[in-house]
């Protein structure tokens, strides 16, 4: 059994890293490919910054109304101060849980959430379908391999990146594969004209640029730290650990990527 520690990534600096990492030319490209159209009310499930929100709010105007859902009041009250906007409205609740005081939708997005809850995945897209009108469109987007698509390591930095990853399926209901499971997802809750698409996300070479060297080093300060991994190969600890993986990210030689997973359905 996976244990559920709380979100994965809390902290202070949650909201930041979700505005800087989130590209809104590819959120609204994932959204129209989706179905996205003016008119909609639509859901934006684990909504963080709200910048998602925003951006897909555009693109339901004019008479268009969005609602932004996220489990963190901090990071609702981020949304509320940057991201606000005519037809907005934005609400702290736990999508594990019904949601009937938010009425039904004609749009519910979920990108980069099902990821942190590993063991309610299926079931969170059960509920969430029942806020979806007949004919509604649901979309569905997360990662597959998570952090693990790496090369230029050394072999302890690669035994630590996957070792580390198995802790946080253990203790903190993390899935790093759950982009790979959206399709049967929708298929099993009997949603029709599906589609799937599968892109690159975090596809880095080069010069790294400042945003994600700021959302990577967070990840490693936040998540590997409190993985539960005993950094045995290290003698110097996390620190030292810590130290190698920032020399290895900040190489221009350094490659890495992760599938991205984009589905969408049609409510029966």
């Amino acid at each position: 059994m996976k244990l559920d520690r709380g979100y994965l990534m809390e902290s202070d600096d949650e909201a930041l890293r979700l505005d800087i990492k989130t590209d809104a030319a590819l959120v609204e490209e994932q959204a129209l490919w989706a179905g996205i159209k003016p008119g909609m009310r639509i859901a934006d499930l684990g909504c963080g910054a709200g910048k998602t929100t925003f951006h897909l709010n555009r693109l339901v105007q004019p008479n268009g109304q969005s609602v932004g859902v996220d489990i963190g009041e901090q990071r609702i009250e981020y949304a509320r101060k940057h991201y606000s906007d005519e037809g907005i409205e934005y609400v702290t609740g736990d999508i594990r849980k019904p949601l009937d005081q938010l009425g039904r939708f004609d749009f519910i997005w979920i990108r980069f959430v099902l990821e942190y809850y590993s063991n309610e995945s299926f079931d969170i897209v059960k509920n969430i379908s029942q806020n979806l009108k007949p004919g509604g469109i649901l979309c569905l987007i997360d990662l597959d391999c998570n952090c693990l698509r790496n090369f230029g390591l050394s072999q302890r930095l690669e035994n630590a990146m996957v070792q580390i990853m198995k802790k946080l399926e253990t203790n903190f209901n993390f899935d790093p594969y759950v982009g790979i499971k959206l399709y049967s997802y929708v298929f099993d809750l009997g949603y029709e004209d599906i589609d799937v698409r599968v892109t690159p996300h975090n596809l880095i070479h080069g010069d790294l640029r400042e945003k994600d060297s700021f959302n990577w080093f967070k990840k490693v300060e936040i998540a590997a730290r409190h993985s539960g991994f005993q950094f045995d190969e290290y003698e110097g600890g996390y620190e030292e650990f810590y130290e190698e993986f920032k020399a290895y990210f900040s190489s221009r030689r350094r490659f890495t990527y992760t599938p991205m997973v984009w589905c969408r359905g049609c409510r029966t």
